[in-house]
C-alpha cells in the first residue's frame, strides 16, 4: 500500500488553538503510525487577516509539541495560478460554467424569495446562455464568476469517524468556485491543493462536514481519485459549549508559559476524541501513542477540555521525566523568576537534583516547582499569615519550641537524616508532644509555609547555617508579635 499523506492546514489569522493542535496531532500520529508523511499547508489566501506573526506562532506551537512536518511548507496563496487553471478546466469539461449575475441581481432575487417565504437557490440562468454569447462577454471583459454545476443524485463517503455520510445534491446550489477577480473560493483552493499535495487522508474538524460533498464533486470533476475523510468532533469546555477564551487559556503558547510540558500536552490532547481501547494507562509517552494510534479509536462525540485533568497529567509526566531533561527547564524558569542564576544552580547539580526530586512529586506544573523552590533559594522567607496564625497560635509556646529545636539542631553531631530524626524525636518526647506539634511551628519558621517536603529533607537541603539563621529570625518575629 502507498504510505499515507496527511496535512494540517491552518489559517494564519491567530494563535495555534488547542483544537487546531489536536487536529495536527492526530494527523501526525496517523502518519507516524503508518509510515506516511505529515505535511503543513498555510492557508493564507485571506490577505486582510493573515499575518506573519500568526504564521510564526503556529510554527512555534507545532515545534514545541514536537510535531515536525516532513516536507517544505506549502503556502496556499502561492498556488493561485493552479487554482484558476483547475477552475477553468472544469468549465472546459462542462462541470462548471460562467455566471454574469451581479451581486445586486442575486441580492434582489434572494430578498424576493424571502418575501415569498421561500429559500433562495441559484436558478442556473447563466448555465442556459449561448456559448458564443459567453465567449463574447468574456472577451469584452464583463465580470463573471465560475459556478460548479451540481449534478443530480447524492454525494456521500465513508467517514473514518462517523461512518456513512450522504448529502442530497438537490440541497446544494451551483456554488461559486472562482470569484470575478480570479481568486478561488475555499472549497476550490483546498481541493486543488490537496490534489497537488497528493493527500490520501483529510482529517479535520467536523465543522467541515458540510464542505466535503462540494469538495468530492470537484475531485470527480477534475478526474482525481478521492482521499479518505475523517471528521473529528469539536472540543468543548466544562459547560458543554465549544471551547473558547471564556473557558480560560485556549492557545498552546499559553499552556507552554504556564509550565505545562509538551509531552503532557500531547498526551492530554491525544485522549480528546481518541482511545486505544480496552484498559490502558492514560499516561503515555510519544512513542507509546504512535504505536497505539489507530483510526478505529476515534470517537464520534465531542470531548471536554478539563484543565484539572491536564494539570494532573502534567504532574505525572513531571515525575516520569528524566532529571537530565527537567533540570535545565526548571533552571531557566528559576532564573527568569530571579531566584537564582542558571550558572549557580548548574554548579551544584547534586543539591539541585535532590531538590527537584522532592518538589516534583508535589507539583502539577513547572511553575509549581518554581513556587515551591523559593524558600530553598531565598535568603529570607516571608511568613504565610494563615499558616503562621495556625502554627504559632500560642506565640509563647511556639517561641519555646523553636528555641529548644534551635538548641538541639545546633548541637546535632551529624547533619544527616538519621541523626536529625533521632534528636528531634527525642525533643518531642521530652516535651510530651507528637512530632507534628513540633514540626508545625518549625515548618513555618524554615519555609514560611504550612506545607513543604518532609522536615528532615527540608533541614538537609537548607543546611545547618541557614536552618539556624531562619529559626533565629522566627524567634525574633515571635518576640515582636508578643510585643
Amino acid at each position: 500500500m502507498t504510505p499515507p499523506r496527511l496535512r494540517f492546514a491552518p489559517s494564519p489569522t491567530g494563535y495555534l488553538h488547542v483544537g487546531g493542535a489536536r487536529t495536527a496531532l492526530f494527523n501526525w500520529l496517523y502518519a507516524r503510525r503508518h509510515g506516511g508523511q505529515f505535511l503543513l499547508r498555510v492557508e493564507d489566501t485571506d490577505k486582510a487577516r493573515s499575518t506573519d506573526a500568526s504564521t510564526r506562532a503556529i510554527f512555534e506551537g507545532l515545534e514545541w509539541l514536537g510535531l515536525r512536518w516532513d516536507e517544505e511548507v506549502v503556502y496556499q496563496g502561492a498556488s493561485a495560478a493552479r487554482h484558476r487553471a483547475d477552475a477553468e478546466r472544469m468549465v472546459a469539461n462542462d462541470h462548471a460554467y460562467r455566471c454574469f449575475c451581479t451581486a445586486a441581481d442575486l441580492d434582489f432575487r434572494r430578498k424576493l424569495a424571502e418575501a415569498n417565504e421561500g429559500a433562495f437557490k441559484y436558478d442556473r440562468r447563466c448555465d442556459e446562455l449561448d456559448r458564443a454569447d459567453v465567449a463574447r462577454r468574456v472577451a469584452a471583459g464583463e465580470p463573471n464568476v465560475i459556478r460548479f454545476r451540481v449534478p443530480e443524485g447524492s454525494t456521500g463517503w465513508t467517514d473514518l469517524v462517523h461512518g456513512e455520510i450522504s448529502f442530497p445534491n438537490k440541497d446544494i446550489e451551483d456554488f461559486v468556485v472562482l470569484r470575478s477577480d480570479g481568486t478561488p473560493i475555499y472549497n476550490m483552493a483546498v481541493t486543488s491543493d490537496d490534489i497537488a499535495m497528493r493527500i490520501t487522508l483529510v482529517m479535520r474538524g467536523d465543522d467541515h462536514i458540510s464542505n466535503t460533498p462540494k469538495q468530492i464533486m470537484i475531485y470527480r470533476a477534475l478526474g482525481e481519485a478521492l482521499p479518505q475523510f475523517a471528521h473529528l468532533p469539536m472540543i468543548h469546555g466544562n459547560d458543554g459549549k465549544k471551547l473558547s477564551k471564556r473557558h480560560g487559556a485556549t492557545a498552546v503558547a499559553d499552556w507552554q508559559h504556564e509550565g505545562i510540558l509538551p509531552q503532557a500536552m500531547v498526551n492530554f490532547l491525544s485522549l480528546l476524541g481518541w482511545s486505544p481501547g480496552g484498559e490502558f494507562d492514560e499516561v503515555m509517552s510519544i512513542d507509546e501513542l504512535i504505536a497505539k494510534f489507530d483510526a478505529s479509536g476515534l470517537r464520534k462525540t465531542a470531548s471536554v477540555f478539563d484543565t484539572k485533568k491536564l494539570e494532573w497529567m502534567n504532574g505525572q509526566h513531571l515525575v516520569r521525566m528524566p532529571l537530565g531533561e527537567l533540570s535545565p527547564l526548571v533552571r531557566r524558569k528559576l532564573a527568569s523568576a530571579g531566584l537564582a542564576t542558571e550558572a549557580d544552580l548548574a554548579a551544584r547539580p547534586e543539591w539541585f537534583n535532590a531538590l527537584l526530586e522532592l518538589l516534583r512529586v508535589r507539583a502539577r506544573t513547572v511553575d509549581d516547582i518554581v513556587r515551591q523552590a523559593r524558600p530553598f533559594l531565598s535568603d529570607t522567607v516571608g511568613y504565610d499569615e494563615t499558616a503562621a496564625a495556625r502554627a504559632w497560635k500560642d506565640t509563647a509556646d511556639a517561641r519555646a519550641l523553636l528555641a529548644a529545636a534551635r538548641e538541639v539542631l545546633a548541637a546535632c553531631a551529624l547533619w544527616e537524616h538519621a541523626a536529625l530524626e533521632t534528636d528531634l524525636k527525642s525533643l518531642a518526647e521530652a516535651r510530651g508532644l507528637g512530632v507534628g506539634k513540633l514540626f508545625g511551628p518549625m515548618r513555618v519558621a524554615l519555609t514560611g509555609e504550612a506545607n513543604s517536603p518532609g522536615m528532615f529533607d527540608v533541614l538537609i537541603l537548607l543546611g545547618r547555617d541557614v536552618a539556624l539563621f531562619r529559626l533565629d529570625a522566627a524567634i525574633r518575629e515571635l518576640d515582636r508579635r508578643t510585643g
